[in-house]
């Protein structure tokens, strides 16, 4: 027979506190070998070691409770590898995410502001098969992918050609709220049939202040700050939804350094279309009104101040 320890002792045992074996017990996660019904005082088998040794360091790569006793309760070895592997590829992916994101931060720190060209133009109305969906903003990456995916099976089945690049318009709900409407589409050669999600739309004319990011979107939150400073400085900005068109993308390479996404903001009307666009130089990676100059034969003057919250 087993010896026993008190929870003291179990708790120097296997490194686990006092609060943490009373946790896990009222959890169910590990449950005493025996509790004094009169004291309350709980006894552990030392044969319950190596399972709380198991759940420490099951602990230590952050396995919710309920996943730990899963696995401990898996029918055989393989359910219970199964279990494991899961959580292991979610650290994995976790740990590429905060490697980016170091990555990212390391690199505005090192290196100074790039200029980037910001152009104003007016695009025409198009005719375009579309995707519209209410989106939380950790799913819209992966909901834009397979709405590009699905936009293009369905125009190849139907024997409909692009006429330009695909594009996304959002609303502001979903940065403000980090939750709104998304609207995926690919501009085409004729009005597309229903399937599915898929529907045709007439995709509004609209002028806008334009800035080129290069590469994934992991920074593609620099440019949308060096956009908002630029309207913002010259009180250009009015209610609506931005854009964005994707020049180059995965579906064209998978190098996501040669990977281009034109963001256009939403501006008021400048004047008579010209045939140059106008263009304008702006610091990419740090939002100062003060690093915006003009470049533009046609220089900006004085508007109501139409800005909102930016």
């Amino acid at each position: 027979m087993p010896s026993s320890l008190a929870i003291g002792d179990f708790a120097r045992a296997t490194h686990l506190t006092v609060k943490t074996l009373r946790h896990y017990h009222q959890s169910g996660l590990l449950e005493p070998a025996e509790v004094d019904w009169q004291t309350g005082y709980r006894r552990y088998s030392t044969d319950q070691i190596p399972t709380a040794q198991i759940i420490r360091r099951f602990r230590n790569l952050d396995m919710p409770l309920t996943e730990i006793h899963a696995v401990l309760a898996a029918p055989d070895l393989r359910a219970r590898n199964d279990l494991i592997t899961a959580h292991l590829i979610r650290l994995e992916a976790d740990l590429a995410r905060t490697q980016s994101a170091v990555a990212s931060l390391r690199d505005l720190l090192e290196h100074p502001a790039s200029s980037a060209r910001i152009e104003h133009r007016r695009v025409d109305a198009a005719t375009a098969a579309a995707i519209t969906q209410v989106v939380d903003v950790k799913d819209a990456l992966s909901w834009y992918q397979g709405a590009l995916g699905e936009l293009r099976a369905t125009l190849a089945v139907q024997n409909l050609s692009a006429a330009g690049p695909p594009g996304g318009i959002f609303s502001n709900a979903l940065f403000s709220h980090a939750r709104g409407e998304a609207t995926i589409f690919i501009p085409c050669s004729d009005t597309v049939h229903p399937v599915g999600r898929v529907v045709p739309r007439v995709v509004p004319a609209i002028e806008l202040a334009t800035l080129l990011h290069r590469g994934p979107h992991t920074n593609v939150d620099l440019a949308y700050g060096s956009l908002a400073a630029y309207v913002a400085q010259h009180a250009l900005a009015v209610d609506g939804p931005i854009r964005e068109y994707y020049l180059v993308e995965r579906h064209d390479t998978p190098d996501e350094t040669a990977w281009r996404t034109e963001i256009g903001w939403p501006i008021f009307q400048t004047g008579m279309a010209s045939p140059h666009r106008r263009r304008y130089v702006a610091s990419q990676s740090r939002a100062d009104p003060g690093n915006i100059r003009s470049h533009g034969t046609d220089p900006l003057v004085g508007r109501p101040n139409l800005t909102r919250d930016l």
